[in-house]
């Protein structure tokens, strides 16, 4: 018999030449094949039979498929969120955004999100703020089923709205209103990007590449951003490590003041635009 502990140190070794985190991914596979929580599995289960279907898992993963995508699920900003190869996974970088966009964040307000994915912005918003109510745009309806669901398993749909909007074609925000905060993480990877595999085989590339120099949406969208901002709203939005520089000269061109904002590990993550 292999019991859970043997079989996840087994697979932490195989996924080492594949994972950055290997040994965390094992575990998160286990935990998903035993049908319980990873703290619960490391405190009660180590000792018991490894089950079957955990090979199938590893067989995935060592091909570079996504833990989330795996296992249906990520977390972000406290949230449990569920995720499916019609959407980015959230990244806890893109935290950068949610932690700016409370700093300001009146007792009341409405948000919108544009190319909401899995709903994770907008949905870290309303629960951390009781009085927000928001609206989540995306071009795929994929995504729009998935955040649908988060936001009905948060419990969230009362104060949420999502519409299958695409910002390339005219007309797009004619009847969503304004906003008090407008968040976006947009398509930004340049289009000859060398990516892992697990993202660029993956992930879906129409939220992922946008041109040559990873800045066509942003060239689409911020023109058009002020008209969906009330007085004294701002608008957070995602960049790359090495875009600060570009957006912002372009952000600043749109007529808007610029803050920057970075990630954990120090990079440029996002700009507060008002």
């Amino acid at each position: 018999m292999t019991t859970v502990g043997e079989a996840i140190r087994a697979a932490a070794t195989r996924l080492a030449a594949t994972s950055d985190t290997a040994r965390l991914d094992a575990e998160l596979l286990m935990a998903h094949a035993l049908g319980m929580t990873r703290s619960d599995m490391l405190l009660k289960a180590m000792r018991d039979p490894a089950p079957e279907d955990f090979a199938a898992f590893l067989e995935r993963r060592a091909a570079h498929e996504p833990v989330a995508y795996i296992t249906g699920e990520a977390e972000f900003y406290g949230l449990t969120l569920k995720v499916t190869p019609a959407t980015l996974i959230p990244r806890g970088d893109s935290e950068t955004l949610i932690a700016a966009a409370l700093e300001h964040a009146r007792p009341e307000g409405r948000a919108l999100d544009l190319g909401t994915g899995t709903g994770a912005l907008l949905l870290a918003v309303l629960a951390s703020r009781s009085g927000w109510e928001g609206v989540g745009i995306d071009a795929s309806p994929g995504a729009l089923d998935v955040a649908e669901g988060n936001a009905a398993a948060l419990g969230l749909v009362a104060r949420s709205a999502w519409h299958l909007r695409d910002w390339h074609e005219a007309g797009w925000a004619d009847d969503l209103g304004t906003f008090d905060l407008v968040l976006c993480n947009p398509p930004y990877v340049e289009d000859a990007a060398e990516l892992d595999a697990q993202v660029r085989e993956f992930e879906p590339a129409s939220a992922l590449f946008a041109g040559p120099e990873g800045l066509d949406d942003y060239r689409i969208l911020l023109p058009q951003l002020r008209k969906l901002m009330n007085p004294g709203a701002l608008a957070i939005i995602e960049i790359g490590a090495n875009q600060a520089v570009a957006v912002t000269a372009l952000a600043t061109g749109a007529g808007f003041t610029v803050q920057l904002r970075r990630d954990l590990a120090g990079r440029p993550r996002a700009l507060v635009l008002g």
